[in-house]
């Protein structure tokens, strides 16, 4: 399986659909899980900046039961669009962003259930935010969510040493990511 994680708006749909065409194009059957946020948003559970503990339970455990779910079917790989950590990391902006705090016990709680999905991952990829076209781009509320998403997702990956390609907006970088996921999941057609 093949997690994709990082901040709204930073292409992280673009390089799932990347990844789904190539795969497609070398007959790979494939599932892919997401729209976890939406999902949980139109259940009445908070999403973004306004992320709650409580939504960011229940978009780590329909996260777990979409990829087992998914598993189920069959495929021969699972794209995961927002993979349980992701959740970790919006709350924490989502917290600094309101400037809250929750109880320890309840956010090792929620690393613990989210972790104990790492092993079923051959690749996270996680998105970088540019910094330079966010300057070009009007800054508002969203954008500074935006950015504390980014800071959060990084530092819990890299505080938790969780093993992830850091994919930036570069065609390189996005190539790159690419062919390592048609490497793990394909490795006769690359």
């Amino acid at each position: 399986m093949i997690g994709v994680l990082g901040a709204p708006s930073l292409g992280r749909g673009k390089l799932i659909r990347q990844i789904e065409k190539e795969l497609e194009t070398r007959g790979v059957a494939l599932a892919r899980t997401g729209q976890l946020g939406n999902r949980a948003a139109a259940i009445g559970l908070a999403k973004k900046q306004y992320h709650t503990v409580a939504s960011t339970e229940w978009i780590i455990t329909q996260g777990i039961a979409d990829a087992i779910t998914a598993a189920a079917q069959g495929p021969q790989a699972i794209l995961a669009d927002g993979p349980p950590h992701e959740a970790l990391a919006y709350l924490n902006a989502a917290l600094e962003y309101r400037g809250e705090r929750i109880h320890r016990q309840e956010r090792e709680r929620l690393l613990l259930l989210a972790s104990t999905q790492l092993p079923k991952y051959d690749l996270l990829l996680a998105t970088v935010l540019d910094t330079a076209r966010m300057v070009e781009q009007r800054l508002d509320d969203n954008s500074r969510y935006r950015v504390l998403v980014d800071l959060h997702t990084h530092a819990l990956l890299t505080e938790e040493q969780i093993p992830h390609l850091r994919v930036t907006n570069d065609l390189a970088s996005q190539t790159g990511a690419v062919e390592k996921a048609l490497r793990l999941l394909s490795p006769a057609a690359v």
